[in-house]
């Protein structure tokens, strides 16, 4: 009977979707995840493919954004813990952390709410780390603020990100695309944020394209 017993418990974990198990794994305990990633949005690819349609000042003509938060995100090896907790709000010191470093505020709040309650800390506390791991990351130079419309492949994007990046190498980060441009950059960092860690699922879902627009910054 414990066999059996065995087998079914098996066979019943195998008909779950693989991605609830992962979540399951980490039980979305606050806190209990094995990374961050750092997700940084390219804007003007992001504007250009939809964005823009959310309105906001994010994509207002003049505003100058490249590189910008999306968002630190807490990460199993594989999958991802999400709404950990009843969200606390935001103080008004953690919301005045959290404008110096995204570019909307209800980016920020939501950000929050999915992201940050897996955290373990405290809104204040994960705006800062945020803030943190934004300043961790060089941005290339030729990635800073291009006046006009330039090509490159993802493995180009990514030996500019390492060159800039002592210790970041192409397993620790993906290139996110969309409609043949630029999206965004994830990535991956120890939950100390002190160093550039592996992580094989991210890497694998990065943008395959031969070579990718990145739009300007206007």
């Amino acid at each position: 009977m414990r066999v059996f017993a065995g087998i079914l418990a098996a066979l019943l974990l195998l008909s779950v979707p693989a991605e609830a198990r992962w979540q399951a794994r980490g039980g979305d305990s606050p806190g209990s995840f094995d990374f961050y990633v750092l997700a940084l949005s390219w804007s003007p690819g992001w504007c250009a493919t939809g964005g823009a349609r959310k309105g906001g000042d994010q994509c207002r003509l003049g505003s100058g954004h490249g590189f910008v938060l999306h968002g630190l995100w807490p990460q199993y090896a594989r999958g991802f813990p999400s709404n950990c907790s009843v969200a606390r709000s935001p103080t008004s010191a953690a919301m005045q952390v959290a404008r110096a470093i995204y570019p909307e505020e209800g980016l920020a709040r939501y950000e929050w709410r999915k992201h940050g309650t897996c955290s373990g800390l405290d809104p204040l506390g994960y705006f800062q780390a945020a803030a943190g791991a934004v300043a961790k990351v060089v941005i290339p130079p030729q990635l800073r603020a291009p006046r006009s419309d330039e090509s490159a492949s993802p493995l180009e994007i990514e030996r500019a990100f390492s060159a800039a990046n002592p210790g970041l190498r192409p397993e620790m980060m993906a290139v996110a695309c969309r409609s043949g441009m630029l999206q965004e950059m994830r990535i991956c960092l120890s939950k100390d944020l002190r160093s550039f860690v592996s992580c094989g699922e991210v890497d694998r879902k990065a943008c395959r394209s031969r070579s990718l627009t990145v739009p300007a910054v206007r």
